[in-house]
């Protein structure tokens, strides 16, 4: 069993693939140093080691503009992240590490000159500047000659960065996580967990006088079980994620996540297939999100939409789904795993209201794409690190809360029909948003009541079809805790996702043959 997951889309319109979490080792260390590893950084790690100041950042954004630009910005990141893994007591591996470099953009048009630089000595930055500057043949832009600074830590604040949390406090928490889970059912054979945290440092300065400095903390515990009753073997677990502290795995979290792992494993040894064909599905709230985010959401992004590859190029005002459903994706989420104070351009990041009560009403945009549309950027546009160049992304994706209850939607179900409320793998045909997805754990409906657990189901349909075949949400909306990252065009960033309960009247369900 992986444990994080992972969304892997081809570029363009092409496939996107969908995995459950993988674990995360650290990145390299790139000429950071032993003291940096030893030590907390800094408020300020890039003035306090490297001496970057407001004079250098005009040197180098005067060399990224020399040939003319229509934006220009410089990204500096520094990352501290440390992973535990502990199998049936043992500690298997463990690693800190530190990532830091630069990237610079110069974008003319639609044409884009990027360089990135792990050395961030000002001959090393110059360089690249030329080397992003080189698209461009025009006139020199004007620097600013002061920046803008702004920062904003009210999203994700924490007792103590993860930088100044040693291992003497995290050991105790995965022993008792094992412990928990180990304890709850005799049949488990195997439990692992996966303990990984994360303090980044962004800087971001860019042509138009924008500067911003944001710390995101990213923490995820991950617990893998196995079990054996003699005839079958299960696995199954569960993860924790967010922008918290250490406090966020305090004793009643530990002994959740201890339960949901082993519950959601031990489940399977009673479980049916369903049978095969059209039927109605019920989506369960929170975990769900991710068929939202996969099949609706990135057709929502502008860039997709902007080269017409998206199903969704030419309906915005059009009635995409039934008035009752509006879509968000936000970045204002406290806490939560996909929020982000900043976007990596250094735009404000906002809530974004994609479809209301039921029309198109917005896309998802990067400085590129919201002069494309003429419109202001949403605060979308995110990058996996000083290596890549942004694009629109999604944040913390969800539907709003609808007018039903849950008992409402299952008893409405008539004949046979299926909840859906764990996955795993799935791929997506972003242009046209045909989906499939492997369903983990779920549940039988007969006539309006839950009659048994289920696995082994894959669900098949169209994203802009199943929205407009949903019929019923719920009130009960929730984001899903875990470790969700998003894949896109080679790049993966932190999300988050989220659902209220919803039936969709008919889906294909992968089951048994009658």
């Amino acid at each position: 069993m992986t444990t994080r997951r992972s969304f892997l889309h081809a570029s363009g319109a092409g496939l996107a693939l969908v995995s459950m979490p993988t674990f995360l080792a650290g990145c390299g260390n790139k000429d950071a140093g032993i003291e940096a590893l030893a030590t907390p950084a800094p408020e300020n790690p890039f003035l306090s080691w490297f001496g970057i100041d407001e004079s250098t950042i005009q040197r180098v954004l005067s060399e990224l503009s020399k040939n003319g630009a229509d934006l220009a910005d410089v990204y500096f990141q520094h990352s501290k992240t440390s992973s535990i893994k502990m199998e049936d007591g043992i500690i298997s591996s463990a690693s800190t590490s530190i990532d830091q470099g630069v990237g610079l953009r110069c974008v003319i048009g639609d044409q884009t000159g990027y360089a990135f630089t792990e050395d961030l000595t000002l001959e090393a930055m110059l360089a690249a500047a030329r080397t992003a500057a080189a698209i461009a043949k025009g006139a020199p832009v004007e620097v600013p000659a002061a920046f803008a600074a702004t920062n904003n830590d009210s999203l994700y604040v924490t007792a103590r960065p993860w930088a100044d949390v040693g291992v003497d406090e995290k050991l105790p928490k995965i022993t008792k996580l094992e412990s928990l889970a180990r304890g709850l059912d005799e049949r488990i054979e195997k439990v692992t967990v996966s303990w990984w945290d994360q303090d980044e440092r962004v800087l971001v300065a860019t042509l138009s006088g924008l500067m911003f400095t944001d710390r995101r903390p990213q923490t995820r515990l991950w617990c893998s079980i196995t079990a054996n009753d003699g005839e079958q073997t299960v696995s199954g677990g569960a993860n924790l994620a967010g922008r918290k502290g250490v406090e966020f795995f305090d004793d009643a979290n530990l002994e959740k996540l201890a339960k949901q792992a082993v519950d959601r494993t031990t489940i399977l040894f009673d479980a049916i297939r369903p049978p095969a064909g059209e039927l109605p599905v019920v989506l369960a709230a929170g975990a769900s999100g991710i068929l939202l985010h996969e099949a609706i959401g990135h057709g929502l992004e502008a860039d997709f939409n902007r080269k017409g590859t998206s199903i969704y190029s030419d309906l915005m005002g059009e009635q995409i789904a039934p008035e009752f459903v509006t879509i968000v994706d936000s970045g204002l989420e406290p806490g939560e795993r996909g929020a982000i104070a900043f976007d990596d351009e250094g735009n404000e990041t906002k809530s974004t209201v994609l479809v209301e009560n039921g029309r198109l009403a917005s896309y998802m945009h990067d400085e590129i794409s919201a002069k494309h549309y003429g419109v202001e950027p949403t605060g979308s546009g995110r990058r996996q690190s000083f290596r890549h160049s942004p694009m629109p992304r999604m944040r913390c994706t969800f539907m709003e809360d609808g007018p039903n209850t849950r008992d409402e939607i299952i008893a409405s179900v008539k004949g046979t029909g299926i909840i859906a409320e764990t996955f795993t793998n799935g791929q997506v045909q972003i242009g046209a948003g045909d989906f499939t997805f492997y369903i983990k754990n779920g549940w039988l409906i007969e006539d309006g009541k839950v009659t048994a657990p289920i696995k082994d189901v894959n669900i098949i349909g169209n994203g802009p079809e199943a929205l407009k075949k949903v019929t019923m949400a719920a009130n009960d909306g929730a984001l899903d805790t875990g470790g969700w990252t998003c894949g896109k065009n080679g790049q993966s960033v932190p999300v988050s996702q989220g659902l209220p309960t919803v039936l969709v009247s008919s889906m294909t369900v992968g089951g048994v043959d009658a």
